[in-house]
């Protein structure tokens, strides 16, 4: 292996061992209802996320905390020496996505002796966890005169 090639493999090593994932799959909830609460939480720190589904009215919203705190659960597990960066709100959502999981068709009786379908869909969900990077700028490093 070149040395290019392997500084840039523990490049890669580095960013996935500073970010955490959990994923979801075949939640009951058609995506379009899950993309409303997912939004709410994208790029929000990690305990202020939590808050907000916690007072979201959303069904989604219970799910999708649960995901979170298997994501920060899977954080911790990576990061064992990290722990002051989560309680010091340095962890935040940095990626989520949701995408349509499978539909089950089901016949619904209509009237005049016909049948309309039903389709039930459900979602994949996906979330990144990351730590966030502070840059000092000049102003904020403080030169003195």
């Amino acid at each position: 292996m070149g040395a290019r090639k392997r500084e840039m493999a523990e490049r890669h090593k580095e960013i996935k061992r500073q970010t955490a994932v959990a994923k979801l799959n075949n939640v009951p909830t058609s995506p379009r209802k899950m993309r409303l609460v997912a939004d709410l939480v994208r790029g929000v720190e990690v305990n202020r996320a939590l808050d907000i589904l916690k007072y979201t009215k959303k069904e989604a919203s219970v799910r999708l905390g649960r995901l979170v705190k298997s994501a920060i659960a899977n954080w911790e597990a990576k990061n064992e020496d990290d722990r002051k960066e989560l309680e010091a709100g340095n962890v935040y959502v940095q990626h989520i996505s949701v995408g349509q999981g499978r539909t089950i068709k089901r016949i619904h009786i209509a009237s005049r002796g016909r049948a309309a379908r039903i389709r039930k869909r459900s979602n994949h969900v996906t979330i990144v966890l990351n730590k966030r990077n502070e840059i000092l700028t000049q102003t904020e490093e403080g030169t003195e005169e």
